[in-house]
């Protein structure tokens, strides 16, 4: 696509890369570009940089936003352990990951509200996904707890250590991301979405050596490549959906370098490390019991640690030494940020750089074949064969899913057995329909039993009665086992997985089956081209229903 003239959102522009991507944007010319990142200051520092490097550029046309896009927007210039410590913005933080996503989840989240507020047409992401989510470390989390069941702490410290659990389990917090991310770019019509992702090793594998504490390669780095793998396959689910952006995903498996190379205070976490004054006299013995934290701080110089550094962004600030060894041949070697920027532009301006996992992983799945079509009629008239010589009809069984799916069959199936074919289906007035429907599962305990015996329930036609069996599907157990029943409810839960018998659902299925008609006897006799697929004679000119058929096409 033309970048010319459209909103570019470069997520973690203040970044290694993102900076680099902004760079090479400009002479695309695009109408303006958003620049975030985690912390205000970097990101109105980063665009008062831009500034006066663009200084031709209109004083608005680079846009500062900052904050944590994973969190609701009330919350995103918190720190996250601050949450966590408090008790109800940790229930918030803990609802928004684990719920069903609501429209108010949705609405209030901090990626949504910066979305709806610029618009993007592109959208460059470029934070580091993976180590933000994985390096919260969940098995820290996981030894707070069970020190606090083993060391028999009042109730309260054991849900306050359980619901910090909860908020730091990656998958979740993962797939809460996405879904926010698609409906937020899906609401403002977002073009094209490209993510610059992670290996999590730097390409190196198992025994990369430049890893967490003595386990080798530790848990919490083998989490950043299992979350970076995941935010890829949901990214290549994204990517196949009709409604959603084209989605492209850059992921360098090496080291990334480098921002600037100077002489000066080194930091960790933001903070000058303090240089301690520790007397050679002042060794500690090796005896009984090793603490890992003194009891007493050993004291500051009052110096910080001061050298020549090469400053990787987000990666980390390096010594000469470190650098050298982290990019030595068979070691990760590095890739340049700028390298990354021209190849993100290229794909998004339609280029083929051969970098893109999302089209890797189209091109590599093993995909229907032509075989499996071949002997999907056999597989068909074998069951039909089969239901003939039972004297049965084969609908659903609620083993495969969605419970709207054998909802659907089922329905179909009833006015099959009630109408025959399609058009004497529309040709029934719908109350009459549903009257019969109920006169037919009234005579029919069999076929009645079978539905509510896998889960389905039955809503009658006045809307108000339920035939049910032991279990059910829809609602799902949230863990209340009671809930309330209001008019939304049970529309809502009929549409999901009730057999709906009420006069509204056949005016629905009326209407589903004269469009089917209409589209199939919209095709001209005279077209016999490859262009259409469901014709009168796929619909079996619609005397006999394939409920299968109806259903898939439902779901088409």
């Amino acid at each position: 696509m033309n970048i010319q003239n459209k909103t570019v959102l470069v997520l973690g522009g203040w970044g290694l890369v993102g900076n680099a991507v902004i760079r090479k944007l400009v002479p695309e010319k695009p109408k303006k570009i958003i620049v975030t990142s985690l912390r205000k200051e970097e990101a109105e520092d980063e665009v008062v940089r831009l500034q006066k490097e663009f200084s031709d550029l209109p004083k608005n046309y680079f846009v500062p936003w900052w904050g944590n896009i994973f969190v609701r927007h009330e919350f995103k210039d918190q720190d996250r352990f601050e949450l966590l410590a408090n008790p109800e913005k940790r229930k918030v933080l803990m609802r928004d990951t684990m719920e069903e996503l609501t429209d108010e989840i949705l609405h209030n989240s901090s990626i949504y509200k910066l979305l709806i507020e610029h618009k993007p047409d592109i959208i460059i992401d470029c934070i580091n996904s993976a180590t933000g989510i994985a390096y919260q470390d969940v098995y820290t989390t996981y030894h707070r707890l069970k020190k606090t069941i083993e060391n028999k702490l009042p109730l309260e410290d054991l849900a306050a250590e359980t619901e910090r659990l909860l908020c730091t389990l990656y998958t979740p917090q993962l797939i809460r991301h996405v879904q926010i991310l698609y409906n937020s770019m899906n609401k403002t019509k977002t073009e094209i979405y490209v993510k610059i992702g992670t290996s999590g090793t730097g390409g190196m594998g198992l025994n990369i050596p430049y890893t967490h504490s003595e386990e080798k390669p530790s848990r919490v780095l083998l989490s950043k490549s299992s979350v970076a793998g995941a935010h890829t396959l949901l990214l290549f689910l994204m990517g196949r959906t009709p409604d959603a952006p084209i989605t492209k995903e850059i992921k360098p498996t090496a080291a990334i370098a480098w921002k600037r190379i100077e002489f000066g205070e080194i930091k960790k976490h933001g903070k000058p490390i303090e240089v301690l004054d520790v007397p050679f006299d002042q060794a500690i013995p090796l005896n009984d019991k090793f603490k890992l934290k003194l009891d007493k701080q050993i004291k500051s110089s009052g110096e910080k640690l001061k050298s020549v550094f090469i400053d990787t962004g987000e990666n980390g600030t390096f010594s000469r030494g470190e650098f050298e060894a982290i990019t030595a041949q068979g070691q990760m070697e590095y890739v340049t940020p700028e390298e990354i920027a021209v190849d993100a532009i290229y794909e998004i301006k339609g280029g083929n750089t051969g970098h893109d996992i999302i089209n890797a992983l189209d091109n590599a799945t093993l995909e229907p074949t032509y075989r499996a079509g071949f002997l999907q009629h056999s597989a068909v008239d074998k069951l039909e064969e089969l239901e003939k010589i039972h004297n049965t009809n084969s609908v659903a069984f609620e083993l495969l899913g969605p419970p709207r799916l054998s909802k659907l069959l089922h329905e179909i199936n009833i006015l099959k057995e009630i109408c025959g074919g399609m058009k004497q289906i529309i040709k029934e007035n719908p109350f009459d329909l549903s009257n019969k429907a109920l006169e037919f599962l009234k005579n029919n305990s069999k076929l009645r039993n079978e539905i509510v015996s896998i889960g389905i329930p039955i809503l009658l036609t006045d809307g108000k009665s339920l035939l049910r069996g032991n279990d059910i599907k829809i609602p799902p157990f949230r863990g209340d086992n009671e809930l309330d029943i209001n008019s939304k409810n049970i529309d809502m839960w009929a549409h999901d997985g009730w057999v709906d018998l009420r006069e509204s659902n056949m005016k629905d299925w009326q209407a589903r089956i004269k469009k089917i008609i209409d589209e199939a006897e919209g095709i001209s006799p005279t077209d016999t081209s490859s262009m259409h697929v469901r014709t009168k004679k796929y619909w079996n000119n619609f005397e006999v229903i394939d409920i299968g058929k109806v259903v898939g096409w439902i779901f088409i």
